[in-house]
């Protein structure tokens, strides 16, 4: 088991597609054998309480960023994807059909994705299916009539249920002994032939990088560990951005706790996920036994000292240590004066500051701006270009991504 790379997919999913293209490179550097697994996408939705059209169920703004995510990682993976009419089509004739043909599987894994993602061929009808076995060489017919058995039926369903078992929530999914992964950014995780959107190493560039606002709530655990980055990887061109996160949710329509409205499995994933990415920036992280937390106290301290001044960014950092590392309360005014004065200023006068009509209404006026902006959820990154262009980046993972773009990157635009 532990020198398996297992693969679950479904023909619906542009990630999983991004990842079909890469995956067998991956599994030989790392001295694994690939093992694919076609599974229902939508069968495992059902049995884990997930819409069977994902997609559909988000609000604009984040089906927005989602579909400009696609786009960015195709460019960035070099793989030609057009969405094709009527997506998500039904792919169980495709999946059934892979089974009943076997081993070796992925020459076919291949074609059927390039017919769904690439040439327009209609997968979900059995003259799609066909063509596709056609195409690869084959006798569409044995195999077709084998897909309708019993047999493979109960492999497909077999397979779905596995992953249901294993903690599989969406594809694509890979695992690695007892590591599992989720996404095909995250196969970086595995080995670095899966690729990602690390930076090369090289210096800066020689003409100024665009500016790139950092939105920002103190609640998020996501942005406390971009937070613990961002400083360092963006540099001058950095402008935070403090916002109130609910008040954001309700203005776009999203649930105030959104790991809460996540799957179990979903929501245990990015628990681990989590830990790994704190880790990866150096940060000593632990769950609050506060949470969630008001902010409002700590983003107005923040306002009046000025996010973007030596002593704003010093307390910015106070205070995520403060309530992701030390499980201070962050919403009792004393300690806020305290966490502040430790961090240098005057915790008390900063405390007092945030009754100025000037500071509440900053931070009102935040939360229009970033809404304006298409923010949906923190930590959210926004590069603005010198073409008077915006472009949005979502998730401590995509940090790497803005600053492609701020330095000129346009395909991650």
């Amino acid at each position: 088991m532990e020198n398996t790379l297992e693969f679950w997919f479904d023909f619906t999913c542009p990630y999983a597609y991004m990842a079909s293209t890469r995956v067998e490179a991956l599994a030989e550097a790392i001295g694994a054998r690939l093992e694919p697994k076609p599974i229902l996408l939508g069968g495992l939705f059902r049995s884990i309480g997930q819409p069977d059209n994902l997609a559909a169920s988000l609000g604009a703004a984040k089906a927005r960023h989602g579909a400009d995510d696609v786009r960015r990682n195709a460019a960035l993976w070099e793989v030609p994807l057009t969405y094709p009419p009527g997506h998500p089509r039904r792919t169980v004739t495709a999946l059934r059909a892979l089974l009943a043909l076997g081993e070796p599987m992925m020459p076919l894994v291949h074609r059927f994705y390039r017919a769904y993602w690439v040439d327009g061929v209609d997968i979900s009808t059995e003259a799609g299916v066909a063509q596709v076995l056609s195409e690869a060489g084959l006798d569409p017919a044995p195999i077709l009539e084998r897909a309708k058995s019993d047999t493979i039926k109960d492999a497909l369903r077999t397979r779905t249920d596995e992953a249901v078992s294993r903690g599989v929530f969406g594809v694509p999914t890979f695992a690695l002994g007892k590591i599992l992964q989720f996404g095909q950014d995250r196969m970086a995780v595995f080995g670095a032939a899966a690729g990602g959107y690390g930076l090369d190493g090289s210096p800066p560039p020689a003409y100024p990088r665009a500016p790139i606002d950092f939105w920002f709530d103190y609640s998020s655990p996501f942005s406390a560990i971009a937070a613990a980055r961002a400083e360092a990887l963006v540099g001058a061109s950095l402008r935070m951005r403090p916002v109130l996160l609910g008040g954001i949710f309700r203005d776009v329509g999203m649930v105030n706790l959104p790991m809460q409205a996540m799957s179990p499995p979903k929501r245990v994933w990015a628990g681990h996920d989590m830990a790994r990415q704190a880790k990866e920036a150096g940060m000593v992280f632990r769950w609050p036994s506060r949470f969630p937390m008001r902010t409002i106290l700590p983003l107005r301290m923040t306002l009046a000292a000025g996010p973007d001044t030596e002593g704003g960014r010093a307390l910015i950092r106070a205070f995520y240590k403060a309530y992701w590392t030390d499980d201070r309360d962050i919403a009792d005014p004393e300690e806020c004066a305290a966490i502040a004065t430790e961090a240098g200023l005057d915790g008390p006068a900063l405390v007092a500051a945030t009754d100025a009509a000037e500071i509440k209404a900053k931070l009102i006026t935040n939360g229009s701006e970033a809404v304006a902006a298409g923010v949906f959820g923190a930590p959210t990154f926004v590069v603005h270009h010198a073409d008077g262009q915006r472009s949005l980046y979502w998730g401590n993972d995509r940090l790497e991504m803005a600053i492609r773009a701020a330095d000129g990157d346009t395909r991650v635009r």
